[in-house]
């Protein structure tokens, strides 16, 4: 049997990129803002440009424009309702993370505005693994699911008050380098894209709801419990009244007034007790689709 052999040079072109992609190297060109935005949109496009290019990189922001330029030029979207599209964009893709808290802690250190006050988060342990790479974070994960420990509550403490204090936010800050291989982006990219695909059905299905879908991204913010509790509410609207409207299995015509209805039941309550009857009324009302 003939085994043939690479070429060194390839083998080199492959380490290298590997390696790149393993370090978080971003020799992106910094983006711009595409054609067609609406003046209303480009101040907080711009502002999302600069936001995510300090949380991330300039690949990230532009993934940010390439979002945006979806929506550029759409029929049924108001000038307004895409300024929404950009600002919830922006904290959606600029999450919160452990690695974003050590970021905004030094930055306000090396700000020349004196030493800040020590931040305390209140964090799970599987929301602080999920932030390491997926292939370190698996197995960790995993093990803390055996031992019943992954959504233990760990309180954290950001501080620059002395020099190993700033020395370890320095390195915790350093690990964006990797965020974009962790298993929490990837988590936080199904959702955007989620949000987005449902925005671009409403403006197809029912655009006089386009507003309010756009603005459910609000419902998903923070971190630790709150922010899984968020999640879990924004899925049950979404899978329990938004989709089904959309694919036709659920006739309702006001699904703006359905979504603030919904929204409206929205309690800090791990059952999701008023949610659901909330969403067993609208879909009861609604009926079946044609």
């Amino acid at each position: 049997m003939n085994l043939e052999i690479p070429k060194v040079s390839g083998i080199l072109a492959a380490t290298r990129s590997i390696f790149a992609d393993v370090l978080g190297d971003d020799n992106t060109p910094v983006p711009v803002l595409p054609a067609g935005l609406p003046d209303a949109a480009r101040p907080l496009a711009a502002e999302g440009l600069r936001r995510l290019t300090e949380y991330q990189g300039p690949g990230y922001a532009q993934l940010y424009v390439d979002r945006l330029r979806r929506f550029a030029g759409r029929r049924n979207l108001d000038d307004a309702v895409f300024a929404e599209i950009a600002r919830l964009m922006m904290m959606r893709m600029a999450y919160d993370d452990a690695i974003e808290m050590a970021q905004l802690q030094l930055a306000t250190a090396e700000s020349g505005r004196g030493v800040p006050p020590v931040a305390v988060r209140k964090l799970r342990l599987d929301e602080m693994v999920s932030s390491l790479p997926e292939m370190v974070a698996d197995p960790v994960l995993w093990g803390l699911e055996y031992m019943g420990w992954l959504h233990l509550p760990v309180t954290r403490r950001f501080s620059a008050a002395s020099r190993l204090s700033l020395r370890r936010l320095k390195i915790e800050a350093s690990l964006k380098r990797w965020r974009l291989s962790s298993i929490r982006y990837a988590r936080e990219r199904v959702w955007v894209e989620r949000w987005l695909h449902m925005i671009d059905r409403s403006l197809t299905k029912q655009p006089a709801a386009v507003a309010a879908v756009v603005a459910t991204a609000e419902m998903v913010q923070g971190y630790g419990d709150g922010y899984t509790q968020n999640l879990r509410d924004w899925n049950s609207i979404i899978d329990g009244l938004v989709k089904p409207t959309f694919d036709g299995v659920l006739s309702c015509p006001d699904l703006a007034g359905a979504i603030a209805e919904a929204r409206a039941a929205v309690r800090p309550d791990p059952q999701q007790a008023a949610l659901k009857q909330a969403l067993a009324r609208i879909r009861a009302r609604a009926g079946t689709g044609s």
